[in-house]
């Protein structure tokens, strides 16, 4: 049954493709059969118009795709050989947070978004040891495969916090969440405490929540919002891929690096 809905989702996928290079196909034809400046634009508006709306209904699908399509079986075991203290409910939630990373990729206009969470990044790598079944789910996600980067926080690296902060943004948008006033974290920024991770990245919602954990490596989520003026997307978040974004240095406190 499983196999048979994503069967589903990547025909319409593949459907919706090829109906807008149809789309472009006719209008090319119109306008070699009537050779006139009205068939020009008619049918290049025409295309446009279709083509968009099918382009919508495309990213419609492959977002449906991201929220439903079944993970392998296995993923969940190999959490829990991984990490003994989960419970099988617990894979679930980690899961649900490698979702949430997958379309926080989608979501972003598949731009490079970084991963917050050792715990997910783990269920990630093992997914992508399944090496026909994640291209296939990839395929039909994003039309591609994102490529893997191990989990971090803010530092140096200008790229590397434009992903962060874009994980950040849209992960927040999943769950209602404000990115610049959080109340509280999204799921897949707060699994790595919530499972007690050894290594994992510990997160509060608020900078001014972390004095009273200042000495706890703990990183605060409203430090996302504070792109040092970069021009990137969504709203400031992101940065500019081509600056050297926003860093801090590697010790405890806003955004600080890992314990």
């Amino acid at each position: 049954m499983t196999e048979l809905l994503q069967l589903n989702f990547r025909r319409r996928i593949q459907a919706l493709l090829w109906g807008r290079r149809l789309m472009w196909l006719v209008a090319i034809l119109v306008i070699l059969s009537y050779r006139t400046a009205g068939a020009l634009v008619g049918a290049s508006a025409i295309a446009l118009v279709f083509g968009h709306a099918l382009t919508v209904w495309e990213l419609s699908v492959r977002r449906q795709f991201v929220r439903e399509a079944s993970f392998p079986r296995f993923l969940s075991a190999k959490l829990r050989a991984a990490y003994p203290q989960l419970q099988e409910r617990d894979c679930d939630l980690v899961l649900r947070g490698l979702r949430q990373f997958f379309m926080a990729h989608l979501r972003s206009g598949r731009q490079f978004v970084a991963m917050p969470s050792r715990l997910v990044d783990a269920a990630w790598h093992e997914f992508i040891l399944h090496t026909q079944g994640y291209q296939r789910w990839c395929a039909a996600a994003f039309g591609g495969l994102p490529h893997h980067t191990p989990a971090e926080v803010l530092g140096q690296d200008g790229r590397r916090n434009d992903g962060l902060r874009r994980t950040w943004y849209w992960t927040c948008k999943e769950e209602s969440i404000d990115p610049r006033t959080p109340a509280r974290l999204p799921l897949l920024f707060a699994l790595d405490a919530k499972f007690g991770i050894e290594g994992g990245f510990r997160y509060v919602p608020d900078c001014r929540d972390i004095d009273a954990q200042a000495a706890s490596g703990t990183h605060c989520g409203s430090s996302f919002g504070d792109s040092g003026g970069g021009s990137g997307d969504a709203g400031g978040f992101g940065g500019s891929e081509s600056s050297g974004g926003d860093s801090s240095d590697g010790g405890s406190g806003c955004g600080g690096g890992g314990d």
